[in-house]
């Protein structure tokens, strides 16, 4: 049998006891380290499942998943990600190719911060299309995320922004000599998203339907689901002047006018900052 085996977002305890039960029990478990992290490292999981992990990045996951599967007709074999095991569409793959080879699985859910979010306090059925924001370099600079979040806020609906993060990326001299050699692992922040939102609108300015302003309203997110957590909100410019700490980040800019409800929680739960500027 195949599991795939959701862990939540706080520490080592946040797995299911059915996920754990499997674990325990698993002739071969895999940690995937690469769509998500946990506060927590490798070593800390092991210490509470009572067992070895073995590591699968990228490379492993998305080419060489036979490693993964083989042998699972026979065996228990189990893949742990970081939330939820659909939060990524990397692991829909992994079902598929199971199914192919008729091999048995098994999906054993957890939460993710596609449903923890409503910890900032905003309705879950006010949100619209969630989006990604990936690392911008020198050459490369996309924003084709930007007219999701316009469609979401014409409907008036929030919009959720998972923060890119680098993990095991290959260096571009290694890609060229051939040679495995990677970058040091780089998470988003909340400041390096909003940095790059308002370099969108920057370029935009002369349209007079923007998605959003500078003072419009965010929510960012450090850490959910852990002792740790934050949340704060301020205008889109102010964010960009935010320390949040250590990883993981997320962002949402809210659809514009809020429910009573979430407005009195964001005054009682988040960190405000402090602005002369009307928020919209």
């Amino acid at each position: 049998m195949f599991y795939l085996i959701g862990i939540g977002l706080g520490d080592a305890k946040d797995i299911t006891v059915k996920g754990l039960e499997i674990v325990k029990n698993a002739d071969r478990v895999y940690l995937e380290s690469y769509t998500s992290i946990l506060t927590v490292g490798k070593e800390a999981l092991e210490e509470f499942y009572g067992r070895n992990l073995i590591i699968a990045d990228r490379e492993m996951v998305e080419q060489n998943s036979e490693e993964i599967l083989n042998a699972a007709d026979v065996r228990n074999v189990a893949l742990l990600v970081v939330g939820d095991p659909f939060g990524a569409t990397t692991h829909l793959d992994l079902i598929i190719r199971a199914k192919e080879k008729k091999i048995p699985f098994q999906v054993v859910h957890n939460a993710s911060i596609m449903n923890a979010i409503g910890c900032c306090g905003l309705q879950l059925y006010s949100f619209g299309e969630t989006v990604s924001i990936p690392y911008w370099t020198d050459s490369w600079q996309p924003d084709s995320f930007y007219d999701k979040i316009h469609e979401n806020r014409k409907r008036g609906l929030h919009t959720l922004c998972l923060l890119d993060i680098k993990v095991k990326e290959p260096t571009m001299e290694s890609l060229m000599k051939r040679k495995k050699e990677y970058e040091p692992p780089r998470f988003m922040s909340v400041a390096e998203a909003a940095h790059q939102l308002l370099q969108i609108i920057d370029k935009k300015s002369e349209s007079s339907n923007l998605a959003y302003l500078k003072e419009t309203l965010c929510i960012g997110v450090a850490r959910v689901g852990s002792s740790t957590q934050q949340i704060v909100s301020c205008s889109l410019r102010e964010m960009m002047n935010v320390d949040l700490g250590k990883p993981l980040h997320s962002l949402v800019i809210t659809g514009g006018k809020l429910h009573p409800l979430e407005e009195e929680y964001l005054n009682v739960f988040s960190i405000p900052c402090k602005s002369d500027q009307p928020i919209s």
